[in-house]
């Protein structure tokens, strides 16, 4: 069955069909609905569906495609539920029950057939918390019982009808900022905390700091503060403590509003308000009319979360430390990385002998926080503080060894926090958590976190590369099937939590296990630090870094756009739309690509010339990985056979005229990479070439110049010293 994913955005509830429908052997393909109608046609022609489903719609479909391909559209609302912000509306007025609606698509939004409805009971939380969790699981619920009787020659949809007693919704306008707005003398923490929950993600509540104009985000409720309603008592985590009428809220995150209109960047509260916020000491007149601004510090080695709005804090329960960072949508920034990293190093010098990262529950990590880098004064500095500051957080957890660590992988983990994720001994997730474990969509960034290291480790090289390649996310099931995860638990988050802690129980309560796994881990990564040093790792990946951050501007321009939410309306990427992808085009590898022949410092021996044909073989090499047809190959592969042929005519004869006494046996391992070159060769005119072929020699080629090289270059360096003495 062919179904196409008609959305506004390849992100959320889309990504999640995507891989439902992925993994169970659909042909599923994607199409982004931008406003050009003449494009969305041309694709739902082109993939030809069997049917259109649209997770998350923001443009209206137009009546000529669901006149010929049934289209059934997700609306994140109860039964007779209409208009944009029904999610909005339920928070702020504080509905019990919600729901999901399957609808066929019709010329009045919303009021199409029902093809099948879920209910949940609310939770007091932020939209983007129930859009990801209820709305999210519901959805995926009444697609997987929609495509049950999809074809059933009975089923008939249910029309909608008001006169039914289960019909509680009605038709409700798009939520403005008036129907938004805080009145901080007359609204109660509850009824602001509503409001602000209501609009968490977008649009946020327009309000007013200091003269200027803000959109609210992020709220907790704060507990023993009290003051004059609409100010400002303290600060803590970059967070601001607001008084209310009836207590005080604690605002994570605030995005100005500018003259033109539009918006800002999106901060801390306190980052946001830099130049605003009190500095000084008031004067006794100013004291007289408002309340000092209270700065609190918080312990971070004190176990337990003391504040609502601390972003980072671990518990300790028998012999392991749960470690949370539930960081406003994923992103780590220098700063939070540093607070991160200080917090593990202080957990792991505790008694306790496993350390579980839990992240955060709605979103694991995403990895170096764009927003941040965005607002920087030089955005390409903050880029790399920023990245080797989230390496130096990862290179700790993989040098752990007399601890073992977990990754709790509740939420969507994506670029380098989904690389965050795999420098744990053992990997588990949620159900439904959907892996991005890439970096080339934000502006064909390389990537870092010792990526090229722990990806490969976990995967294999070959998928590896297709999943850094291809860029599609994956969801948990598909992750436990290739190898990136170890087990996959229940959907529900309470469940999962408590399935964590029992495996993780079960795991410490076997001493000699645990001792056999520990022994185990610090032999692994003796033996790969021999092979490959970590810092080798982070060399090569920094290196990349450093051309992306300063180099070019494809990903300052990308991460500009993505930042302010620019829509670009370049159509959809090729890598989604199997229907616009050209059969048999041979793709070149970017720079993003795993397929990079690496010189390691440590492969030098000391002579120029020598080094210098050493280091030119790996630069031949990576020119073959990126070949890009038959002809390129067979003419890359040449030029490395004939370099390769040279440089052994050379050293042998130098060989055989010092008489080296293992000089046969050196020519045998010549003998056998030429005709492993060769091989190559014939596999390259047969259309059976890989990319691996080239890494497994060059690997070779690296052991040989560490073995067999390096032991000539300590006979001549010896002849050299004897020569000298006899002068």
């Amino acid at each position: 069955m062919r179904i196409l994913l008609i959305s506004s955005a390849f992100s959320g509830l889309t990504q999640r069909f995507y891989t439902e429908l992925d993994d169970a052997g659909f042909i599923v393909s994607v199409e982004l609905h931008q406003g050009d109608i003449p494009r969305l046609r041309e694709g739902v022609a082109l993939f030809k569906p069997d049917l259109i489903l649209c997770p998350f719609l923001t443009k209206k479909l137009p009546q000529e495609i669901y006149a010929h391909t049934k289209c059934l559209i997700v609306h994140p609302g109860i039964k007779g539920d209409r208009g944009a912000s029904s999610l909005d509306w339920s928070i702020q007025s504080g509905e019990a029950e919600w729901g999901v609606s399957l609808l066929e698509a019709a010329e009045e939004m919303d009021a199409g057939d029902i093809w099948c409805n879920k209910t949940f009971p609310m939770r007091q939380a932020t939209k983007s918390s129930i859009f990801s969790r209820e709305v999210t699981q519901a959805a995926v619920d009444c697609l997987w019982e929609v495509l049950s009787f999809f074809d059933a020659p009975h089923f008939k949809p249910e029309v909608q009808d008001y006169t039914r007693v289960d019909y509680k919704g009605k038709q409700l306008p798009s939520m403005k900022q008036t129907d938004r707005r805080i009145n901080w003398k007359t609204h109660s923490t509850a009824d602001i905390l509503r409001r602000i929950n209501a609009a968490d993600g977008s649009p946020g509540v327009l309000d007013e700091l200091y003269g200027k104009a803000f959109y609210l985000f992020n709220a907790h409720i704060a507990s023993h503060f009290s003051g004059k309603a609409g100010e400002i008592l303290a600060t803590a985590n970059q967070a601001i403590c607001r008084a209310t009428i009836d207590g005080a809220i604690w605002i994570g995150h605030l995005q100005p509003q500018l003259d033109s209109g539009k918006k800002g960047i999106k901060l801390p509260a306190t980052m946001a308000l830099k130049g605003l916020l009190p500095t000084s000491t008031p004067s006794a007149l100013k004291s007289f009319f408002s309340t000092p601004i209270k700065a609190i510090t918080i312990d971070y080695t004190q176990a337990g979360q003391q504040l609502p709005c601390q972003e980072v804090w671990y518990e300790r329960e028998g012999d392991a430390a749960y470690l949370y960072f539930p960081f406003h949508n994923g992103g780590m920034s220098t700063e939070q990385c540093r607070l991160l990293l200080s917090v593990y190093q202080h957990v792991a010098s505790l008694p306790v002998k496993a350390i579980v990262l839990m992240g955060g529950e709605e979103c694991w990590s995403n990895g170096i926080h764009l927003n941040h880098i965005e607002a920087a004064e030089s955005p390409g500095d903050e880029s790399w503080h920023n990245i080797n500051a989230i390496d130096d957080l990862i290179h700790q957890i993989i040098t752990t060894l007399d601890k073992l660590t977990v990754a709790a992988v509740a939420g969507g983990a994506g670029a380098g926090g989904a690389i965050l994720a795999l420098a744990a001994d053992q990997i588990f997730a949620r159900e439904g958590v959907i892996f991005n474990p890439h970096y080339k969509n934000m502006g064909e960034l390389y990537g870092s976190e010792y990526w090229t290291y722990l990806l490969p480790k976990r995967v294999g090289q070959e998928k590896a590369a297709t999943l850094t390649e291809q860029r599609l996310p994956i969801s948990a099931k598909k992750a436990w099937h290739i190898g990136l995860i170890d087990k996959v638990l229940d959907k529900q988050h309470k469940i999962f939590i408590a399935q964590v802690k029992q495996l993780v129980n079960t795991t410490l309560a076997d001493h000699a296990a645990l001792q056999s796994c520990l022994t185990e881990k610090a032999k692994t990564r003796c033996f790969d630090e021999s092979l490959k040093a970590l810092a080798t790792y982070r060399k090569f990946e920094l290196t990349q870094m450093y051309a992306n951050f300063y180099a070019n501007e494809n990903y300052h321009m990308a991460r500009h756009q993505f930042v302010y939410k620019l829509d670009n309306h370049v159509g959809t990427p090729e890598n989604i739309a199997v229907h616009r992808q050209k059969d048999g085009l041979a793709r070149k590898l970017s720079s993003g690509s795993l397929y990079h022949c690496v010189w390691q410092d440590h492969y030098t021996l000391g002579d120029a010339l020598v080094d210098r044909q050493h280091k030119d073989l790996f630069s031949l090499a990576d020119q073959l990985a990126a070949s890009v047809n038959r002809e390129e190959l067979a003419h890359n592969i040449q030029l490395i056979y004939e370099h390769v042929k040279e440089h052994f005519s050379t050293e042998e004869e130098q060989m055989t005229q010092l008489e080296f006494q293992h000089t046969q046996g050196h020519i045998r391992e010549h003998k056998a990479m030429l005709e492993k070159l060769l091989e190559i060769d014939q596999k390259i005119l047969s259309d059976d070439w890989k990319q691996r072929d080239i890494q497994a020699f060059m690997d070779k080629w690296g052991k040989h110049i560490l073995n067999s090289d390096m032991a000539f270059n300590t006979f001549l360096k010896q002849r050299e010293r004897e020569s000298e003495s006899m002068r």
